[in-house]
């Protein structure tokens, strides 16, 4: 048995509008996300919004804290 904790990165992602969120936008941000290796762990409507907002894990990795050390912009 490993002794180490795992270690996990998060993502959290709001898509739709007002309007509502369709299904397929969300299907297809889930299988992006799967092949990607992201688990969602939870997926939930902010109250009122009509928008979808998807919360997702997956292990962190050298690779991903290698990457996620880089600069980035927004």
């Amino acid at each position: 048995m490993n002794d180490e904790l795992k270690k996990w990165e998060y993502r959290v992602l709001t898509i739709g509008s007002i309007f509502g969120t369709k299904d397929e936008a969300i299907e297809a941000t889930l299988n992006e996300w799967g092949e990607e290796g992201w688990e969602a762990t939870n997926v939930y409507t902010p109250e009122n919004s009509g928008k979808v907002t998807i919360v997702a894990k997956r292990p962190l990795t050298r690779e991903t804290m290698r990457r996620r050390s880089m600069p980035q912009t927004f």
